[in-house]
């Protein structure tokens, strides 16, 4: 065999070795693209996300006027609020808690005092607040007057509620150091703050924080009235034409809980622009039956329990256990998510033996049954 010439050989060389550069030019280049891209669709999803914050935040009321309903609490913020001006010191509006079912705007409340105040507002949810240096952190950092919101307060965890007793009366923290017979307890100053706390269980936050706060109020659910005014004003926020009945209509299906009608307006609005038509009574039922939402509120799920009670067990009680296993759903949810509003519209009753179908229930499943198709109320 003879031997390869040398330039033949440097030749081969040369050529792989430029198959190796433009391998690794191409590979930096897909690597710069790939990075560019990622940059910039995490530029797009940081506006979409600031664009949402934007439009939640324009959705809560900043002035009294544009807080609809709730009459009687406003009556009391606004004498606390006003004394408080009056006295030319904002920590002196005191703590406040709220309590009742979630979606009636306490995070809303506590966002209007603040302004009201002319105050920032911090807003924590109690989960988030682990470890006692988080609490403590947290208001070595409050600036006099501001308000502390905390969601869910009665899942504080014992040691953090605890740092809270003395920071709420005094306005001190009490920390700790040392061990044994060296042990003493240091009370750090803090300044004057105002906390909002809010909750969904009463029952579960303890005495000692509960007597803390110097207003306990509960907010009541909602008028159809004041939930179509609400319906009205977050369309305009929007941008978005709605009638009076159809306001009424999303208003009706909303459980009386804010929260529920702005979602549901979102869905009208939705469905009126890919049908690219304006917003009418019929149309917005339409939408709404397309989410099978029906003239009370209920969804299929709750209907579903119903037809269960009533058509598998002959309306005789079930046990909770049975009634997820037919469901196909844990006992939580039936208990947290379905059974409230049942019960609230007395269409289902807990008995010792087990869940009950009413015969106002029984009613409800035979109009829907003497209907059409639809679920809009005749």
């Amino acid at each position: 065999m003879s031997p390869i010439c040398p330039s033949f050989k440097n030749s081969i060389d040369n050529l792989t070795e430029n198959e190796e550069t433009a391998k690794s030019l191409v590979s930096r280049k897909l690597k710069k693209e790939k990075k560019e891209k990622k940059e910039k669709k995490e530029k797009k999803e940081e506006k979409k996300e600031k664009k949402t914050g934007e439009l939640e935040r324009s959705l809560r009321p900043q002035v009294f006027e544009d807080y609809i309903g709730q009459n009687k609490l406003k009556k009391i913020l606004e004498v606390a609020i006003g004394s408080a001006l009056a006295r030319n010191n904002p920590s002196s509006f005191g703590h406040l808690l709220l309590y009742g079912p979630p979606g009636l705007g306490k995070t809303s409340c506590a966002l209007l005092i603040a302004t009201l105040l002319g105050q920032k507002a911090r807003i924590f949810s109690a989960p988030s607040i682990e470890r006692p240096r988080d609490i403590v952190g947290i208001l070595m950092s409050l600036q006099p007057g501001e308000i502390l919101f905390i969601d869910e307060i009665h899942r504080l965890n014992k040691i953090t509620e605890e740092l809270l007793y003395p920071a709420m009366e005094d306005f001190v923290i009490e920390l700790s150091s040392g061990k044994n017979s060296l042990a003493r307890i240091e009370r750090l100053s803090i300044k004057p703050f105002i906390l909002v706390g809010a909750t969904t269980k009463l029952g579960n936050l303890s005495f000692p924080l509960r007597s803390r706060f110097t207003r306990i109020y509960k907010l009541e659910k909602y008028t159809i009235e004041d939930l179509a005014k609400i319906v009205q004003r977050s369309a305009s926020l929007l941008d978005f034409k709605l009638d009076t009945l159809s306001s009424l209509e999303i208003a009706k299906r909303s459980r009386g809980v804010p929260r529920i009608a702005i979602k549901l307006s979102r869905i009208v609005h939705d469905y009126v622009l890919y049908q690219r038509k304006s917003a009418t009574p019929e149309l917005t039922c339409r939408a709404l039956d397309l989410f099978e939402i029906d003239y009370l509120g209920l969804g299929q799920p709750e209907r579903d329990l119903l037809k269960v009670l009533s058509e598998k067990y002959q309306r005789a009680p079930v046990g909770l256990n049975t009634l997820a296993i037919s469901l196909n759903e844990d006992t939580r949810t039936i208990e947290e998510q379905y059974e409230p509003f049942l019960i609230e519209l007395g269409f289902l009753e807990r008995t010792v033996r087990g869940r009950k179908i009413t015969s106002r229930g029984i009613e409800y499943l035979e109009s829907l049954d003497s209907k059409d198709s639809r679920l809009c109320a005749k």
